[in-house]
């Protein structure tokens, strides 16, 4: 499935999916991925930062209020429309536009930092859009990035429930089978049934890879690991939001944060190697 592709899906789920987010529904972004990737990220008050695959803009007015100059980006015109009227109503001086993260409209080292909430599994070029993070990176800075968790929501995933529906254990399967836009039918399930019955499911493109797949992207890009996070649920976030008790278990996001370093990589990395000689 090519860039084009994937965005008319993108934009045939987005007028919904923004009816649905805001009301409340997607209780895995607002109980654990948001609160966690924002407890793991820097101080970025000041910073010129990119949030790539913004969606209707809920994290990014975040990292506004935060402090942080806002550029953002999605392929749905639609979820650029809804948030550019969010902007509108709440003067965060947040620059919204329709584009892709495989072909970003930026010069070189543009960002102090760059974002992407949920976004970049959803890309059929994993390696072109990381490279294209990198590029508009200024040296020493950082993109942070949510993703499923590639070990435990691989094509195949089963929550296994004991006989009083807590869960036991999470079975997932064809984990090295790399999808490039298979179709997922798929809807919020914290919609009670009554009102899940009166929307059609969306159609999500899956582009799976492995975590090693993921990883070996990041040096190929000029960016260096620097933190890795797998959110788990409290049992006082399972009380607010009970559907994250599959999150307990294990892992549903991954969460990885790599810098881009203020020298040459190649330079950087033999430095390294003679530190750990010495």
């Amino acid at each position: 499935m090519n860039s084009a592709e994937t965005a008319s899906f993108w934009e045939a789920n987005a007028e919904i999916w923004t009816q649905l987010v805001r009301a409340g529904y997607d209780v895995y972004r607002d109980g654990q991925n948001t609160p966690a990737f924002l407890a793991m990220l820097p101080p970025v008050a000041g910073l010129a930062g990119l949030d790539i695959g913004c969606g209707e803009g809920e994290n990014t007015r975040r990292l506004a209020r935060l402090g942080a100059r806002m550029t953002a980006v999605d392929v749905a015109p639609t979820f650029i429309r809804y948030a550019q009227a969010a902007e509108a109503e709440e003067l965060l001086g947040i620059d919204y536009r329709v584009a892709d993260g495989l072909a970003l409209p930026f010069a070189d080292a543009s960002f102090d930092f760059a974002t992407a909430f949920m976004s970049l599994m959803d890309m059929p070029g994993h390696a072109q859009a990381i490279g294209e993070i990198g590029r508009v990176l200024r040296p020493g800075g950082f993109l942070q990035a949510s993703i499923l968790h590639p070990c435990f929501c691989p094509p195949y995933r089963k929550v296994l429930r004991d006989e009083d529906g807590a869960v036991r254990a999470i079975e997932v399967g064809r984990y090295f089978e790399a999808t490039d836009g298979e179709l997922e039918s798929w809807c919020f399930r914290s919609m009670p049934e009554e009102q899940r019955s009166q929307f059609r499911p969306f159609q999500i493109p899956r582009f799976h890879r492995t975590l090693s797949g993921w990883l070996n992207l990041l040096p190929a890009a000029g960016l260096v690991l620097e933190e890795l996070g797998e959110p788990t649920a409290s049992d006082e976030t399972v009380r607010a939001y009970p559907a994250l008790r599959d999150t307990q278990a294990a892992p549903l996001f991954l969460h990885f944060r790599a810098r881009k370093p203020a020298e040459p990589l190649a330079k950087f990395l033999s430095r390294d190697a003679r530190i750990v000689q010495d």
